[in-house]
């Protein structure tokens, strides 16, 4: 790597800050980083509509009981996991498995939108970036969200 000589991608691995991070100006917005890791009950989205699998283990967005509570989320919530590229409603799986200030929303559910564009299959892709990270791959664990209670009278036929 060193050889390399691309600032960007130094020899020894150090932190970069980018557009979303933790300490960012937008954080301010959307204070929660999302991560999208592979869930072990499926391969990507192969797998994704078996009923028993999903029975086992519903799909749901991780968050720490700390940021639940000032969300006023319990475990098992409808909520809105979004940010300025969309808005997925999922159920809340409140866990201390889960680091405060950080929301897990495992990928590969297929993209499923009601007549307001909000998803309701669950699918991460609609919240993460559409660049590259220095690296030159997807920053699929660097993007800021908010999770907020769904609310039923918002409802209007829609989950």
């Amino acid at each position: 790597m060193a050889e390399k000589n691309n600032p960007l991608i130094p020899a020894i691995p150090k932190y970069f800050s980018h557009e979303e991070h933790y300490d960012s100006p937008l954080a301010e917005k959307y204070p929660l980083q999302l991560i999208t890791p592979h869930n072990k009950r499926r391969t990507h989205s192969t797998l994704h509509n078996i009923p028993w699998l999903e029975e086992i283990e519903p799909h749901a967005a991780w968050i720490n009981p700390t940021d639940a509570s000032i969300r006023k989320i319990r475990n098992g919530d409808l909520v809105d996991v979004f940010n300025d590229r969309g808005r997925v409603r999922i159920l809340a799986k409140v866990t201390d498995r889960i680091s405060p200030g950080v929301v897990c929303v495992y990928q590969g559910e297929w993209y499923n939108p009601n007549k307001d564009l909000v998803d309701i299959g669950g699918c991460a892709n609609v919240l993460t970036q559409d660049t590259y990270s220095p690296g030159g791959a997807f920053p699929l664990n660097s993007s800021l969200v908010e999770v907020e209670l769904y609310q039923e009278e918002k409802r209007e036929g829609n989950l």
